[in-house]
């Protein structure tokens, strides 16, 4: 083979490389959407690509066998780019179809769409497998420069996945989008594909030329609208992809909603209209109860800084500076694009605020000042990262607090089945005096509250009667209904640790009981 032949060989072996590992990641993000980013979904797309990837080794030793030609060869890398490309075009109507089997919890549905979208990923991922064995045979000469052929091949191949781990997910999701990430590495491949295909036969290229024709038509004419349909009561307000997220802000009502990925929760609710409007009904309005869990007397002028682990929009935030004035808050949130969003979106504006991008544990192991109260809500719905939720997390959290400070943090549960609320409890028991559990009205989260000092929740009752009166009408009506909704704490459950953090694996365990029990069909309080 010519130098320039085995160049060119090199060059479609990298491209490949990058496209499959690019395909991989673009995935999870397909994926996430709808059934968000949890590890039993990225075990399936990595096993499943693993699974096609080996029988793409298999058929591409047996094709170049039968056909080593050059023709072969980019024939099959050009079906599969194209191939690839339809993945988001097919996936769209797919995952529309499994978003509105998710709001009537319809199992079946949305299982069946899972294993359809997945499926999709088998003819691209197994024909791109196919290129690097099929290469090695096109390029070796003789036996004896053999082993160094497949070495060179396959570390081409490599740095090709490399660099298709990275610019994705880092360059390209954001910038355009998964749809167009997944069409931009079809088009790249494809076109390389041409030119080999030139490079052998003019006119064998050209019967080929309509691949990323028809891939650029069917996408503008397929891919429109939200990636995720909306309830008829919901207005679009803004759409994108960040590194770390799929973001939509919605109009309902007279608020402006945050909503993540699946969108399954409510991550920050915002009145633009009426920005002094603060009460929202959701868990975070019980944050603002948490300190007064202290022994008596304890008053507004106590509370003195706050650090907030997933500042979303910056609600708790802006409920915490309107109702104790503007205090130090430090707000951390990992996703630069939500901060975005918040401060156009959710007015998130407040001078007091200093916002952190960085990961929470990261942010607040690192950070030298200690707070009154640290708020936890970190949610990747219906998921808590799992760092987030230990024993060593939280002694880094009790270490950062002041001689009165507490920890509030938000967690899930069903009507019936409350194995995270009760594994947090059990956890923060093992590094704070005392813990306390508020079960949020119409809701299916709990916020537990964990003080440095021995309290009692009687102590909220009497610290409300000694506000002034001057105070936010906000702050004893909320400390009244906290102390309504406290429920028992629980002395057993599972315990989390830097080692052995298994929330995943228990709150997958709650969400196949809740669609299989008929819980589904009961209000959680």
């Amino acid at each position: 083979m010519k130098t320039s032949s085995q160049r060119y060989l090199y060059l479609a072996v990298f491209a490949a490389g990058l496209t499959t590992l690019g395909i991989e990641l673009g995935a999870s993000r397909l994926l996430g959407t709808v059934f968000g980013t949890s590890n039993a979904v990225w075990a399936n797309i990595i096993g499943l690509i693993l699974l096609y990837l080996t029988a793409g080794y298999f058929l591409g030793g047996r094709i170049a066998d039968r056909s080593p030609q050059d023709v072969t060869f980019y024939r099959v890398i050009a079906w599969g780019a194209f191939t690839a490309g339809l993945i988001p075009i097919v996936a769209h109507p797919v995952l529309q179809f499994a978003a509105r089997a998710i709001l009537n919890i319809s199992v079946p549905i949305i299982v069946g769409s899972f294993g359809a979208v997945l499926i999709l990923f088998a003819v691209p991922v197994t024909l791109l497998g196919t290129v690097s064995p099929f290469a090695i045979r096109l390029a070796i000469q003789d036996t004896e420069s053999s082993g160094r052929v497949s070495g060179r091949m396959y570390a081409i191949s490599t740095i090709g996945s490399i660099i298709g781990t990275f610019v994705p997910t880092l360059v390209l999701i954001p910038a355009i989008g998964t749809n167009w990430t997944f069409l931009l590495l079809a088009e790249m491949l494809l076109a390389v594909a041409l030119v080999g295909l030139a490079r052998v036969s003019r006119k064998e290229m050209l019967k080929w030329i309509w691949m990323p024709i028809v891939l650029i038509v069917l996408a503008a004419l397929f891919l429109r609208g939200p990636m995720r349909p909306l309830h008829a009561n919901m207005t679009l307000l803004y759409e994108d992809e960040t590194a770390y997220n799929y973001v939509q802000v919605v109009r309902l009502g007279q608020a402006n909603i945050l909503m993540l990925n699946e969108g399954q929760a409510i991550h920050s609710q915002y009145y633009p209209d009426h920005p002094d409007f603060l009460e929202t009904g959701g868990q975070w309005d019980y944050f603002l109860a948490a300190p007064f869990f202290n022994n008596p007397p304890f008053s507004p002028a106590d509370v003195g800084s706050m650090a907030q682990i997933g500042l979303a929009g910056g609600t708790i935030a802006k409920q915490y500076t309107a109702v104790f004035g503007p205090i130090p808050i430090d707000g951390i949130e990992i996703d630069p694009g939500i901060v975005s969003v918040g401060r156009e979106y959710f007015g998130m504006n407040e001078p007091n605020l200093n916002v952190i991008v960085q990961d929470g544990r990261y942010a607040l192991a690192t950070s030298t000042r200690s707070y009154d109260v640290i708020g936890i809500d970190a949610y990747r719905m219906p998921y808590v990262p799992w760092h987030l939720t230990t024993v060593e997390f939280f002694q880094e959290a009790y270490d950062h607090l002041t001689e009165r400070g507490v920890v509030v943090i938000n967690a899930g549960r069903t009507a019936s089945d409350r194995r995270v609320v009760d594994a947090f409890a059990v956890t923060l028991g093992q590094v704070f005096a005392s813990v306390h559990v508020i079960d949020i009205p119409n809701t299916c989260n709990s916020v537990l509250v964990a003080t440095v000092q021995q309290t009692t929740p009687e102590n909220l009752i009497e610290n409300m009667s000694q506000l002034p009166a001057d105070i936010h009408p906000l702050l004893p009506k909320i400390i009244a209904m906290a102390h309504r909704q406290i429920r028992p704490t629980a002395q057993e459950g599972m315990l989390f640790t830097d080692d052995r953090a298994a929330v995943e694996l228990l709150t997958d365990s709650i969400l196949v009981n809740f669609a299989l029990s008929g819980d589904s069909a009961l209000p959680c309080q």
